[in-house]
């Protein structure tokens, strides 16, 4: 009988189990460059919708929650569901902006029923996503990014400044440390190195809250008062409405938030060196994604995609193991259960939230710039897709109320800047390289998967 053991097979970098101590330390780090992204989406829906404080510390701890239950399936991997590789889920800018401009146009409810509609609309699409990759060329992409960037910028330039006419508006206070927070940031950024500098964002809003606890601009009075432990509500807005044409724009993202996520997956596959066909995971991915946010819609939230963020740290440290997001998810799930980090998190002052998220959002700005660079806009086709696009997402930006006297439903698709900027863009690049005969050119017509090291 032969007793020679079995030679082992060697275990994938991502498949590593590491030591509780240096796991629980590499997905702090996780946490803290992905957390501004939570903390910003709760603030901005609160005020942007005047929720009452403690709805919006509900609906903060519920952001954590979707986006830690999230993180850890698409970690873990199950049924399906979840690529197996490291990744943390976040609420995406473009779909936030999308969801808010459908609860202002409607309600609370009927946006919350796009984003559950949207859900389920990545299960009936990703058969035919292949298909319509061709429609999100780099310049869709690109042109997106912008508008996100200038549609958030113009959000939380606002909150900085406080509504017009009450007696706080545009005070040198608020200003200031809106100010001293996004030049901490920088300062993070250029000062630091390697892990350090990929957190620059994280330490900057640390930063500004430090200066306003000086200052006497934030208190910790009721961080402490309430329950110690509490589950976030469901359906906090009531029960969903769901509006096909009101939930048209989420839909249209749906696609784009595809694209980016299989881009992101055959990046951080081959980044921490998984084997097999790195294509076969990206239905996973998205599945995971669509399940993420269905858990987020029915707690109030936007949809809960896929980050790039925490790719950049795996680059830095070389930590490559997939457990390492599923300790940041667990963690995630504690801050979202204890009360008082909840309560904490929103003690920050407005001021410093809106600072750190405009630095953030500029950065999105110079991705979407970045991937316009590679585009040909010696072609015809390409200038006037962007020159379009551009031209239909800005104007109901800087000019609110520009279709004010079309019918309400109408005004849900054309004065959302983004998604009117967006279809626009799909549509004119389709005119130009995709109808006819004429040649189609290099960079215009053909999509490419999104720069993996981009957050959303």
């Amino acid at each position: 009988m032969n007793t020679t053991p079995k030679p082992t097979e060697a275990v994938e970098p991502v498949d590593e189990r590491l030591p509780l101590g240096t796991l629980l330390l590499y997905g702090l780090q996780h946490v803290l460059v992905m957390a501004a992204a939570p903390i910003t989406a709760a603030f901005l829906i609160g005020h942007t919708l005047d929720l009452p404080d403690d709805v919006t510390v509900g609906l903060m701890s519920a952001i954590f929650l979707a986006c830690g239950l999230a993180g850890i399936l698409q970690s873990v991997g199950a049924f399906g569901f979840g690529a197996r590789l490291p990744f943390v889920q976040v609420p995406g800018g473009a779909p936030l902006v999308i969801f808010l401009a459908i609860a202002q146009a409607t309600d609370l409810q009927t946006a919350t029923g796009a984003v559950i509609l949207t859900g389920l609309f990545y299960f009936l699409a990703l058969p035919f996503f292949t298909r319509l990759l061709k429609y999100f060329p780099p310049i869709v992409i690109g042109t997106m990014l912008l508008l996100v960037a200038i549609n958030l910028i113009r959000i939380f330039g606002g909150l900085i400044t406080g509504r017009p006419g009450s007696p706080e508006f545009a005070s040198m206070g608020g200003i200031a440390l809106a100010l001293v927070t996004i030049a901490c940031t920088v300062l993070f950024a250029r000062c630091f190195s390697g892990i350090w500098q990929r957190i620059a964002v994280m330490l900057g809003l640390l930063a500004g809250a430090t200066v306003a606890v000086l200052s006497g601009a934030m208190s910790f009075d009721n961080v402490l008062s309430g329950p110690v432990v509490a589950f976030p509500q469901p359906f906090p807005f009531g029960m969903p409405k769901f509006d096909l044409f009101a939930s048209l724009p989420l839909l249209i993202f749906c696609v784009v938030s595809m694209t980016e996520a299989t881009g992101q997956t055959l990046a951080t596959a081959e980044i921490v060196g998984r084997q097999g066909d790195h294509k076969a995971i990206v239905p996973r991915n998205i599945r995971a994604d669509a399940l993420g946010s269905l858990f987020g819609g029915c707690f109030g939230t936007s949809l809960i995609i896929t980050s790039g963020e925490n790719i950049g740290i795996i680059r830095a440290t070389g930590v490559r193991s997939r457990y390492v997001t599923i300790a940041a998810g667990a963690m995630l799930v504690l801050l979202a259960l204890i009360a008082p980090l909840g309560r904490l998190a929103h003690a920050v002052p407005t001021a410093v939230v809106a600072g750190t998220a405009v630095i953030v959002f500029a950065i999105i700005g110079v991705m979407g710039i970045n991937i316009l660079r590679k585009v040909d806009f010696d072609q015809n086709g390409n200038m006037f897709t962007l020159a379009a696009a551009l031209a239909m997402g800005i104007l109901p930006i800087v000019v609110p109320g520009f279709y004010s006297a079309f019918p309400q439903h109408l005004q849900i698709v054309l004065g959302n800047g983004l998604a009117m900027g967006t279809l626009t863009a799909v549509l004119v690049n389709i005119l130009f390289h995709h109808l006819g005969t004429s040649r189609r050119p290099r960079n215009g017509g053909e999509a490419a998967p999104l720069d993996a090291s981009k957050g959303d």
